[in-house]
């Protein structure tokens, strides 16, 4: 018998063994009732003891049956006790989604193609193109109205026959009795799982982000205390920066948006400063360049610079006529990082290729430029020599 449907905040109860049978290293136990909600239409599994033991999985067999995974053997008759924490929580979420669903109907004639409720989130899959900010807003406002009209929500039991007086929002998928889920007067749905006595109980809902997802919209929302404790998050965090920046919640926005302006034109003059820096710097490197047939070649060994700025001192050495840059930074993960000017006839990709193994390491480039990192920091200056002799060679060819 499933004690859930007839009633869903019932979380203790005794049940009967009619079967305990192996499975893996778990036992698969069969109650002649049960209060636990096995995992079906989108709703996971209660949670909770048997006969004193955490209840692993709560899953339904095609015929029906409902089976409580747990620890050890049980046999005799056993008290069940559900999470109610997680149960309410389950509730809260499901009766959300079918408020969310039935607005979606009634609003913008959308179906709802599946759903999923999720650990943090729930989401609803919505048979649309694409959905507006203004559309989503005002299925949200209906929503919560209706929360704050308090409509009660009904489960009833009928046969498939008395099933067709409902103006059912989609068709049932069960053979025998099929149970309807009515928010009153405004929707009724086939589904078995566990809900709320009033939509009032929600309190609230939230449409958090919605986007394409397959041949659907994806909506991902939050009902009941997931609201609220979302709700609650935001508003503590907004708080708190508002009084660390010393102005008022409502200035946070245009303090934002003056900061990004700042944030970028500051960018802008040290890339600007930047660039004249590396470029005064690679002419103190050219100034010491080895000269190698009709090449001039920097070898240079660095320690503690990023890659990405190496990348552009590299470049400015290149960009002078016959030049070469050979780069490498020491450090835990060695990198080599080559460069060559346009004029020269030379693959410092092909180059890389043959000396990253010095270094135990990968990477690749073309023929202008190439990078690689390996795992042998003792070995980048032989990494180093190495490239150069290659260079001279191919240069002297």
């Amino acid at each position: 018998m499933k004690l859930f449907q007839a009633d869903a905040y019932r979380t203790e109860f005794e049940g009967h063994v009619l079967s305990c049978s192996p499975v893996g290293d778990a036992w698969a136990v069969v109650l002649n009732q049960t209060c636990f909600y096995p995992a079906s239409g989108g709703q996971p599994s209660d949670s909770g003891t048997l006969g004193g033991q955490p209840v692993l999985d709560v899953h339904a067999e095609p015929d029906g049956t409902i089976v409580h995974v747990v620890g050890r053997p049980l046999s005799g008759t056993v008290v069940g006790q559900v999470d109610w924490t997680r149960r309410l929580d389950h509730m809260e979420q499901h009766t959300g989604q079918h408020l969310l669903s039935a607005a979606f109907v009634h609003l913008l004639q959308a179906d709802t193609v599946s759903w999923h409720l999720g650990a943090e989130a729930s989401t609803v899959d919505i048979a649309v193109e694409n959905l507006s900010a203004e559309q989503v807003e005002e299925v949200e406002l209906t929503c919560n109205r209706l929360i704050r009209a308090g409509l009660p929500v009904h489960a009833h039991l009928c046969s498939p026959e008395e099933a067709h007086r409902f103006p059912l929002r989609k068709p049932p998928t069960v053979s025998g009795p099929v149970r309807i889920i009515e928010i009153e007067g405004y929707d009724w749905s086939p589904c078995g799982g566990t809900h709320l006595r009033s939509i009032g109980e929600l309190g609230l809902i939230k449409i958090k982000a919605w986007e394409r997802y397959k041949r659907a919209v994806r909506v991902t929302f939050l009902a009941g205390q997931r609201a609220l404790h979302d709700y609650m998050a935001l508003d503590r965090m907004t708080r708190d920066l508002a009084r660390r920046l010393s102005i008022g919640a409502a200035d946070l926005p245009r303090w934002a948006d003056r900061t990004q302006e700042e944030v970028t034109s500051l960018r802008k003059r040290v890339r600007t400063q930047q660039e004249e820096l590396l470029a005064v710097e690679a002419e103190r490197l050219l100034a010491g360049a080895r000269r190698i047939g009709p090449a001039r070649v920097v070898r240079q060994t660095f320690g503690g610079r990023p890659a990405d700025e190496l990348r552009l001192l590299a470049a400015k050495v290149a960009g002078t006529p016959g030049c070469v840059a050979v780069f490498g930074t020491r450090g835990a993960l060695p990198q080599l990082i080559f460069h060559r000017a346009a004029d020269l006839r030379l693959d410092v990709g092909q180059i890389l290729s043959a000396v990253l193994p010095i270094i135990d390491g990968k990477g690749g480039g073309s023929p202008v430029q190439a990078q690689g990192g390996g795992t042998r920091p003792e070995r980048l200056e032989e990494a180093l020599d190495a490239a150069v002799s290659r260079i001279a060679a191919a240069l002297r060819a």
